[in-house]
């Protein structure tokens, strides 16, 4: 696993950057990212994937501990769906 200390350190190097900014680069990026998502648009980056958002209905569940049934509100979930490039490379 890389933590996002690591990533930044990478990606300063890589990018030929301060840790600094490559921080500031990432960070934008994320709240990039969250304010696409919010909209409901969604986010597509080449050789990477797609992020986007799903509907869930809301439904019925059960509480474990009690066995009580329970009403599940509907909500938007944040879905990732890797790029064919990307795995294609991760299962070689």
């Amino acid at each position: 696993m890389t933590t996002q200390a690591e990533l930044i350190a990478s990606v300063a190097k890589d990018a030929g950057v301060s840790q600094a900014d490559a921080g500031r680069m990432l960070d934008a990026l994320v709240k990039n990212i969250h304010k696409s998502l919010i909209g409901g648009g969604d986010v597509r980056i080449s050789n990477l994937g797609v992020f986007d958002t799903a509907a869930r209905a809301a439904r019925e569940g059960r509480n474990p501990a009690t066995g009580a049934t329970i009403k599940i509100a509907a909500s938007k979930a944040v879905r990732f769906r890797v790029s064919k490039p990307l795995k294609d490379a991760v299962n070689k």
